[in-house]
């Protein structure tokens, strides 16, 4: 798969994407800064959310529950205000996606309605849904039938529901990467024992030909580089310049330095996982002479003398030619070709009647 001039995949580098998400704070100035400090930090993407409080959240029915759950108990204002406080304008998109285009990223935006999946087609390469859509099966097939690729998370989601959503989206589209995720948002450490990266393999079975990813909340670099040890090629992470601001995605939002260590370290650990042909590398090829042994006369051996196992010492260092431990059979009971210095390697030539 492409996005845009980058191709995704398990023989290329892992995609990042900065959510950036609220943590424009309701100004376009500091979505800019927000884009220019990701592309810095070596993302792929600059990702924002599209939507309407009207149409993502009803406030009646917030304000109905009686106690906020999970990360919105920590929020001040109702549910609704929140939404309201950070939806990103319309207007801005063509502003948005020329800054990106600038800093030499892709521009990309998660909608969550109608208006803002037709709305975003013009400027964004992909679609990204995030994991609270994952049964609302119009909206994915309306967002696959863009022809653009798909990029579904699937938090709090159980397979059954992960196995719908997928069919749905491939039965228009065929171009979807699918990523795991945990929608915990309070930054506990408590969470990397409910991220379960090896989901990754069960997608990979049922999906062998899905790209495979992670949307992560989890403090750190763990899950980001067990993810792509096992196979993800997209790492997505909330993004901020500084985590103690107010908002509702600030908290568990990665730093610029936190960002560029985890990039870094993805490409050597990229780089590390290599090829599944086990060999001699071409840095290694001193070492088989140094750390390897070779068959050495144990005591100086005359010409004709034949050779006992008492007569074999097996030492490093190993030479180009000399013969090997696992040839010793072959060599006791055949008689010397040449006088032989104690400590002297064995070579094939130096042993009368042999052809190896």
């Amino acid at each position: 798969m492409k996005i845009a001039d980058r191709a995704i995949g398990i023989d290329h580098p892992t995609y990042f994407i900065a959510e950036i998400g609220s943590n424009h704070d309701g100004k376009i100035e500091r979505a800019q800064l927000l884009i220019r400090l990701a592309a810095d930090c070596g993302a792929d993407a600059a990702k924002f959310q599209s939507f309407s409080a009207p149409r993502i959240v009803s406030d009646y029915g917030f304000r109905q529950m009686e106690n906020q759950l999970s990360h919105q108990a920590l929020w001040e204002q109702s549910v609704f205000d929140v939404y309201q406080d950070y939806s990103m304008p319309l207007e801005w998109l063509p502003i948005l996606k020329e800054e990106c285009d600038e800093a030499g990223v892709h521009f990309l935006s998660s909608p969550y309605d109608f208006e803002s999946v037709d709305a975003l087609e013009p400027h964004v390469p992909a679609f990204k849904i995030g994991s609270g859509e994952i049964d609302w099966i119009e909206a994915l097939q309306h967002i696959a039938a863009k022809g653009k690729p798909v990029i579904l998370s699937t938090g709090a989601s159980d397979i059954g529901e992960v196995d719908r959503a997928v069919r749905a989206i491939l039965s228009i589209n065929p171009r979807l990467v699918l990523m795991q995720c945990n929608t915990n948002y309070t930054g506990s450490t408590e969470n990397f024992s409910h991220i379960h990266l090896n989901v990754l393999k069960t997608y990979a079975v049922m999906y062998p030909d899905l790209i495979l990813g992670l949307s992560d909340h989890t403090p750190g670099l763990a899950t980001c580089l067990g993810a792509v040890a096992i196979g993800a090629r997209m790492i997505e992470k909330h993004f901020t310049d500084d985590p103690a601001r107010e908002g509702p995605d600030h908290p568990h939002a990665m730093t610029p330095d936190e960002f560029r260590r985890m990039v870094d370290r993805t490409r050597e650990l990229e780089l590390s996982l290599g090829s599944t042909e086990k060999q001699v590398e071409a840095n290694e090829v001193e070492t088989v002479l140094i750390q390897r042994r070779c068959l050495r006369a144990s005591k100086d051996i005359s010409k004709g003398e034949t050779f006992s196992r008492e007569m074999i010492a097996v030492l490093r260092p190993a030479i180009p030619d000399g013969i090997l431990p696992p040839a010793i059979p072959q060599v006791i009971g055949k008689r010397a070709a040449v006088d032989i210095g104690k400590g002297e390697a064995l070579r094939w030539v130096d042993i009368a009647g042999s052809t190896a």
